[in-house]
C-alpha cells in the first residue's frame, strides 16, 4: 500500500515529505518500503519451506520463479516504449495493452514448471535481445528496477536458504556487508578512495561497466537497483530469514515479541553507529542502510506479531490482507495502469493531469492535491483487489 502511495503522486513536482526519498544520505519513511520488501522475501521463503531441502525439482521451481519476477520488472520498463508501424494514439495503445496479456498469460498462467521455463527464457530472451542489439527506441532502455532485484535477492537467498545451515547463513551475511564496505571505502575511483558521492563510487563505476546506456534515466550514470548494490540487498533477505526461522520456532508469543524489539533495536543502533563511516544509503543500500532497515522492519514486525497474536486484534488487517494475497498483481499493474492513463485523453490533457487540475482547484497545497491523487489511485486498487479477495483470485509467481 505505501509503495502505491509513494509511486503515484498527481505530481512529482508536489509530493509531500514524508514520500520522498532522501535526496542522498539519510532515511525517510520511504526509503524503508524497499528493504522491507526484501526482508519479508526472507520471512516467506522460511514460510512457504519451514524444512529446508534441495534438489532439482526444487531449484526449478525457485529459477523460474526468481526468472518470472526479473521478466516482469524488465516487460515495466520496455511498456513505454513499444511502437509499431508508426502507430499513435489509442492503437499504439491497444497494441501495447494485448503485448501485456501475453506476457501475463505466458509468465503468470500455472503449467508444467519446465515449459513455464521455457516461457519466461523465451520472453527474457526477447527483451534482452531489443535492449542490446540495439533495435531504435530501445537502445537506453533500464535493465535494473524493483522487481528485478526482488527476483535476484530472492533467487540468492532461496538457494542459499535451502542449502547451507543458520550459521552458514550468518557468516555469508557478515561476509557481503563487511566486503561491500571495504569496496565501496577502498577501492579508489578516479585515485580517490572512500567517495560516496553519487556518480563518483564504487557502485556506480561498476554499474556502468555492464549497464551503460542501460540505467535509471534520471541519471543515466548510476541506478539505484545496480548490480553491484544488490550484493548487500542480499543481506536483507537472510536477515529476514533469520527472523522467519524464529517466528516458526518454539518459543512464547510474548518471547518472540521480546527477542524481536531487542534485536531491533541492536540494528538500528549498529546502524546508526555504523552510519558515521558508511552513511546510510538506499540508493547505495550501504551495509548501515541494510542493518538499520532491518532493526527498523524487526521493529514494525514486533507491534504487528504483539497486536494479532499476543491480543488476537486482527479487526483492523482485511485491508492489508486484501493488498498482501495479489502482491505481484499490484505491483506489475499499478505501474502498467499509469503509462496507460497517459494515452488517454479527456480534450487536450491526459486522464491523471485532468484529475490532478481538478483536485488542485480542491485544495490550497498542491502537495495535498497530489497527495489526494495517490489515495484515489489507492482506493482505485483497493476496490479491484477486494473483488479478487472476494472471488478468491490469487496471483502468484
Amino acid at each position: 500500500m505505501l509503495m502505491t502511495l509513494v509511486n503515484n503522486p498527481g505530481d512529482w513536482g508536489n509530493v509531500i515529505t514524508p514520500f520522498l526519498h532522501a535526496e542522498w544520505h539519510g532515511c525517510t519513511p520511504t526509503d524503508l518500503v524497499f528493504p522491507y520488501f526484501l526482508f519479508i522475501v526472507g520471512i516467506t521463503t522460511v514460510l512457504a519451506s519451514p524444512e529446508p531441502s534441495f534438489n532439482s525439482d526444487k531449484f526449478l521451481k525457485i529459477s523460474v520463479r526468481g526468472l518470472r519476477i526479473f521478466t516482469l520488472g524488465l516487460f515495466l520498463n520496455f511498456f513505454s516504449k513499444i511502437q509499431l508501424f508508426g502507430l499513435e494514439g489509442y492503437g499504439l495503445l491497444a497494441v501495447r495493452l494485448i503485448l501485456v496479456a501475453l506476457v501475463y498469460y505466458l509468465l503468470l498462467t500455472k503449467y508444467d514448471l519446465k515449459k513455464q521455463l521455457y516461457a519466461v527464457l523465451s520472453v527474457l530472451s526477447i527483451l534482452l535481445f531489443l535492449a542490446y542489439l540495439p533495435v531504435s527506441g530501445f537502445e537506453e532502455v533500464r535493465i535494473p528496477g524493483v522487481l528485478q532485484r526482488i527476483a535476484l535477492v530472492y533467487f540468492v537467498v532461496a538457494i542459499l536458504y535451502n542449502k547451507f545451515s543458520l550459521e552458514a547463513l550468518g557468516g555469508i551475511a557478515l561476509v557481503l556487508l563487511l566486503g561491500y564496505w571495504a569496496a565501496m571505502a577502498l577501492i579508489p575511483i578516479d585515485g580517490v578512495a572512500g567517495v560516496f558521492d553519487k556518480d563518483v563510487n564504487v557502485a556506480a563505476a561498476f554499474d556502468r561497466l555492464f549497464l551503460e546506456g542501460h540505467m535509471w534515466s534520471s541519471s543515466k550514470t548510476w541506478d539505484p537497483e545496480g548490480l553491484f548494490s544488490t550484493i548487500p540487498a542480499i543481506a536483507t533477505g537472510i536477515l529476514g530469514v533469520f527472523v522467519g526461522k524464529f517466528l516458526i520456532g518454539e518459543k512464547s508469543k510474548t518471547d518472540k515479541v521480546n527477542y524481536l524489539v531487542f534485536a531491533g533495536i541492536a540494528l538500528v543502533a549498529l546502524g546508526y553507529f555504523w552510519h558515521k563511516v558508511f552513511p546510510i544509503n538506499k540508493a547505495l543500500w550501504t551495509s548501515s542502510y541494510v542493518v538499520y532497515s532491518a532493526g527498523l522492519a524487526s521493529l514494525v514486525l514486533a507491534i504487528i506479531y504483539f497486536l494479532v497474536e499476543q491480543l488476537d486484534s486482527k479487526f483492523w488487517t482485511k485491508p492489508f490482507l486484501i493488498f498482501g494475497v495479489n502482491p505481484i498483481l499490484i505491483f506489475f499493474f499499478s505501474g502498467i495502469l499509469p503509462r496507460v492513463f497517459s494515452s488517454i485523453k479527456i480534450g487536450s490533457e491526459s486522464l491523471q493531469p485532468f484529475v490532478y487540475r481538478n483536485l488542485s482547484t480542491v485544495f490550497t497545497d498542491l502537495k495535498y492535491a497530489s497527495l489526494g491523487w495517490a489515495i484515489l489511485y489507492l482506493l482505485f486498487w483497493f476496490l479491484i483487489l477486494a473483488w479478487f479477495y472476494r472471488k478468491k483470485i490469487f496471483v502468484k509467481v
